[in-house]
């Protein structure tokens, strides 16, 4: 894949954005299963119901047609972590919150990322195009981790930071930190479903999850206080 970004070309058929959102989407299923050397452009239009020019169209090439599956998900996450983001950042430049304020903002932060992995406009597609980004050494691949390290990673290190009192690039609270979301990311593989026997994520499963990540995560930091005293 070149290191060149591709302009998008906006879309002016009819229906365009139907259709865009339809490349998008399919494209997503398609490099999250096959991986971007072994998508075929064919293989994207037909599964999306377009004529093969039509990614040239939208997107220049396959490259800019994965590119923008890569923004797609990158706004998804955004949208449902952002405002999480934003009131711990606010919450720790105010002052000294306490620890159980922390604590508490830690479990809302964990809770919304449960949601976001495990909800229902989340399709296995979009966890599977994620988990590339550990298969795949690419350019584009380069924002959606980003991404990842500025919603959910570097928030959720600050507040486990300010918890053990030490700063938030610290080894061991990445460490911990890395610890506690893969309370989350576990359930991202197909494995853990079926042992659960869970083919999706209803909202009472999503609920039991978050309940389990809440009560899991204060008793680590219960103990870790007990510990201290």
């Amino acid at each position: 894949m070149s290191q060149e970004t591709t302009r998008f070309r906006p879309g002016t058929y009819p229906r365009g954005e139907d259709t865009r959102r339809r490349l998008i989407e399919t494209a997503i299923e398609i490099f999250a299963i096959h991986g971007y050397e072994g998508a075929s452009t064919r293989v994207l239009a037909e599964r999306a119901g377009v004529n093969l020019p039509a990614i040239q169209y939208y997107f220049g090439s396959k490259e800019g047609l994965y590119r923008a599956a890569i923004e797609h998900i990158i706004r998804h996450i955004e949208a449902r972590m952002a405002p999480i983001g934003a009131k711990v950042r606010e919450a720790l430049a105010a002052g000294k919150p306490t620890p159980k304020a922390l604590l508490s903002l830690l479990c809302e932060l964990l809770a919304i990322f449960v949601a976001t992995v495990a909800e229902k406009d989340n399709p296995e597609s979009r966890r599977l195009f994620f988990a590339r980004a550990e298969l795949e050494d690419t350019a584009a691949l380069d924002p959606l981790q980003e991404c990842a390290m500025h919603q959910v990673l570097r928030p959720c290190a600050a507040l486990v930071g300010r918890l053990v009192g030490r700063p938030a690039d610290d080894k061991e609270v990445v460490a911990r930190t890395l610890t506690l979301l893969g309370q989350v990311t576990i359930f991202c593989n197909k494995g853990a479903r079926k042992a659960l026997a869970w083919d999706d994520f209803s909202s009472d499963r999503v609920a039991l999850i978050q309940r389990l990540v809440r009560e899991h995560t204060a008793a680590i930091f219960k103990g870790k206080r007990a510990g201290r005293a």
